[in-house]
């Protein structure tokens, strides 16, 4: 017996196409399909069968469903997008960003919702200071919050960046980091296209972390993302530094001010080695950060070209590409892209029996048989 016949909208398969910037050859690749049979069915002149179009909708990542409405729905950013290149704003959010940023705010929601039964009051810090306000007040202000003082040298940029994410998850904020769309390891999130965005709310704020960007890197992105919770400001960011928007202005001088306050930056740089390479290297031991961000900060505050940084950051970039681990623990990697305080708190309501395993194996992405082992990794 013949499969029965899904009577798609030819207009809503070539729509999904377009959307993640397939062409003919690569999604029916994708589908398991030839390409003349797929232009075939984009142009009405077939129609695939349900179970072909099933495979067309995975490889195209669009719900199935909507290969039947009439017209494509909008989507617009769930989060205000505060993206530049060369000052201009970016183009439409790619279907990797966008789902990104809709599975951070259904965890953000389920996380509200658990606070509220806490009955927990509003964070003091979430939008205490107007954009305004000193650099040096706000950087400042969130080092007391998180339990840290200025960098003096005395970690290891990484062990610092571990203590400030620590000290942000028991201050309240969610911490997410993924350099995938959810597990799917074959949809890398473009570092090009943003490093991260926050959610600000009194109850459950968020900063995200795009990881697939030099780990070096995300250090700036950690404070620039917490800085927005500072002002009870969200959005999605690229850190571009020639960004003329409020809000990023505002949080690229918090950032900067956090890891390299400027009096001090100004007076070590002046009296730093003529060699580029070697003054780097003293200030990010001396700051305990790393080298870029040493770069970062000399950019922003007009010691540095931006030809010159850009080269430095496509090179550490490059590095950490080909350096990047093609494994790790997978309870780990959960952690960092649910954020902590967020895991413990789906693994107790679940344990408890307050939340289905099968429901807190959606909110963690993980199966739902393996909640209990997850749990063991976590630890006390």
């Amino acid at each position: 017996m013949a499969s029965p016949h899904a009577h798609i909208n030819p207009e809503m398969l070539r729509w999904a196409r377009g959307r993640v910037g397939f062409d003919i050859g690569r999604a029916a690749a994708a589908a398991g399909v030839k390409p003349e049979q797929l232009e075939r069915w984009e142009m009405g002149e077939d129609q695939p069968t349900f179970r072909q179009a099933q495979s067309i909708a995975q490889a195209l990542h669009a719900p199935f469903g909507f290969f039947f409405l009439p017209e494509a729905p909008a989507e617009d950013p769930l989060l205000p997008d505060l993206r530049t290149v060369g000052g201009r704003p970016v183009g439409k959010p790619s279907v990797d960003l966008l789902e990104t940023v809709k599975q951070a705010l259904q965890r953000q929601a389920w996380f509200l919702e658990f606070q509220q039964e806490q009955g927990l009051t509003p964070l003091p810090f979430v939008g205490k200071f107007n954009l305004d306000a000193s650099p040096k007040e706000v950087a400042a202000d969130i080092r007391a919050v998180l339990g840290v003082d200025v960098e003096q040298g005395q970690n290891q940029w990484d062990q610092y960046q571990r203590a400030l994410i620590r000290g942000a998850e028991n201050a309240g904020v969610l911490v997410m980091r993924s350099g995938i769309v959810s597990n799917n390891t074959r949809r890398k999130l473009d570092v090009s296209e943003f490093r991260g965005f926050a959610i600000s709310h009194p109850l459950a704020p968020v900063v995200f972390i795009n990881a697939a960007d030099a780990a070096t890197a995300r250090l700036f992105t950690l404070l620039h993302e917490l800085a927005h919770i500072w002002f009870g400001s969200s959005g999605i960011s690229n850190s571009e530094s020639g960004n003329t928007r409020q809000e990023e202005v505002a949080c690229n001088a918090v950032a900067g001010e956090f890891l390299a306050p400027a009096e001090v930056f100004r007076a070590l740089w002046a009296n730093g080695q003529a060699d580029l390479p070697t003054r780097l290297a003293e200030l990010a031991r001396r700051f305990h950060v790393s080298q870029l961000v040493i770069a970062r900060r000399a950019l922003d505050l007009g010691l540095l070209d931006r030809n010159t940084y850009n080269d430095f950051y496509l090179a550490e970039l490059e590095r950490f590409r080909q350096a990047e681990s093609k494994g790790g623990s997978f309870y780990r990697n959960a952690v960092s892209k649910n954020s902590e305080r967020f895991a413990r708190a789906v693994i107790a309501e679940a344990l408890s029996g307050r939340l289905l395993l099968r429901d807190a194996g959606k909110l963690l992405g993980v199966q739902p048989a393996k909640i209990r082992q997850f749990a063991e990794q976590l630890g006390d």
